[in-house]
């Protein structure tokens, strides 16, 4: 059997977060690109949470701070051999995490920390660090 069919569901899940990340560069961008005397590349620094334009970059900005780690600890896990089972399922946690994430930064304008979307961060980022320790663990035994 080969590495693609042990950890289907695990590569599943790594393109559902590289689909999240895609889908929002496109509402952030497009969503800026409407704004009169939008800069392509600039970020809306004059902007805060109360302004969908800033809750959409920050989100995206998000995401692409935390997928290094993401993927890294998920193909660190694959090549290793962490227990596909355990893999998929800590990705998936990853996956939906950003999901909820999302639809709770895009529909909830709070300053407040932490703040509802706060939770889900720290569920995936959980979730990614109980994936690089199956990995210590597995390349250590």
């Amino acid at each position: 059997m080969n590495i693609a069919n042990i950890y289907q569901g695990a590569f599943l899940w790594i393109a559902v977060i590289i689909a999240t990340v895609l889908i929002q560069w496109l509402v952030a961008s497009g969503r800026k690109a409407k704004q009169n005397g939008a800069i392509p590349g600039k970020p809306p620094t004059d902007l805060s949470h109360h302004d969908f334009v800033f809750r959409a970059w920050r989100t995206h900005q998000n995401s692409v701070e935390n997928l290094g780690t993401m993927l890294g600890a998920s193909f660190l896990a694959i090549l290793v051999g962490v227990d596909a089972g355990w893999t998929t399922l800590l990705i998936a946690i990853m996956a939906l995490s950003r999901i909820i994430h999302m639809v709770l930064y895009y529909a909830i304008a709070t300053e407040q920390n932490p703040s509802p979307r706060s939770y889900f961060f720290m569920l995936g980022w959980i979730a990614n660090l109980a994936l690089l320790v199956l990995s210590f663990i597995t390349l250590l035994s």
